[in-house]
């Protein structure tokens, strides 16, 4: 399984069969909408019209199975209230022996029975650009701390491609507080077979 990042909480996971399309709000931030015809769009929260006839949309906590991928959503309460939307969706996608989590606008508190339904976690996914909009890296930190991932990915975070309704804080300022040791810089990795260490590690995805 391959991922990218594309700005935002939007990144894609790929297999051999199928393309999972994550958070692609894009085109609502002044970018362009990655979603393809036959991709299955997952989305964490708020979202608007589905383009581009896509295979599959998951917008809501359950079980789903697609061509060997497991995707567990589970409920969560929004970071914020979007336009009367307090509810959230985490989600962890399995796919072989990879446990990935993808946290989206949440709020910093997760009960037993939320970190019970999460479970081990090999890479976790989360936004970091805070000022009220989503997670700042205070609350990530304290997210990782809970979960205990092998693998932390920052997203949403500040990008001059796209126009956030609020400034976000740049990644630099998120990495001085997510004091973890940096694995490296990417623009694309595979996840199966990664070297995962015994500690929480940190990996910046580029934008693609």
């Amino acid at each position: 399984m391959d991922t990218q990042f594309y700005g935002a909480n939007c990144i894609t996971l790929n297999t051999k069969h199928e393309s999972l399309v994550i958070d692609d709000n894009l085109a609502d931030l002044g970018g362009k909408s990655i979603l393809k015809a036959g991709d299955i769009a997952i989305f964490t929260g708020a979202h608007g019209e589905v383009a581009n006839n896509a295979k599959i949309k998951i917008d809501q906590p359950g079980e789903y199975e697609v061509a060997g991928v497991t995707i567990h959503g589970i409920a969560a309460r929004s970071h914020i209230d979007v336009e009367g939307q307090k509810n959230a969706t985490i989600y962890k996608v399995t796919f072989e022996d990879m446990r990935i989590l993808i946290t989206g606008h949440i709020y910093p508190e997760l009960s037993e029975d939320q970190l019970e339904a999460i479970g081990t976690v090999d890479v976790m996914f989360v936004p970091v650009g805070g000022n009220g909009y989503t997670l700042d890296a205070i609350g990530a930190l304290k997210l990782v701390k809970k979960v205990e991932p092998k693998l932390v990915i920052p997203t949403h975070y500040a990008n001059n491609s796209l126009n956030y309704p609020v400034p976000q804080r740049t990644l630099d300022e998120a990495l001085q507080v997510l004091v973890m040791e940096q694995k490296e810089t990417t623009s694309k990795i595979k996840l199966k077979g990664i070297d995962l260490g015994e500690t929480t590690q940190l990996l910046v995805l580029k934008e693609s």
